[in-house]
């Protein structure tokens, strides 16, 4: 999970135009990082071609935090 943390960090630091530090688990992406409604659209591509996984867009935009999306990634990569 380490890895996946590590490249969804990288991620979203890129995407949302902020230093990968202020990027900790229990971010929020919309409260602490301040993430937009088109940026998370944009998370949620970064994350597909990042992972090379297609992830269920209505789902995958209900993730809320770096680690639920950790989480969530993870199943997909583990399914």
């Amino acid at each position: 999970r380490d890895e996946i943390l590590q490249k969804v960090i990288d991620v979203t630091a890129s995407v949302l135009k902020v230093d990968p530090d202020q990027v900790k688990g229990e971010s929020n992406f919309v409260f602490d990082l301040g993430a937009e409604s088109v940026q998370s659209i944009e998370l949620v591509s970064a994350f597909e071609e990042a992972f090379e996984i297609e992830m269920d867009p209505d789902a995958a935009l209900e993730v809320q935090t770096v680690n639920a999306a950790v989480e969530f990634i993870a199943g997909y990569l583990d399914g």
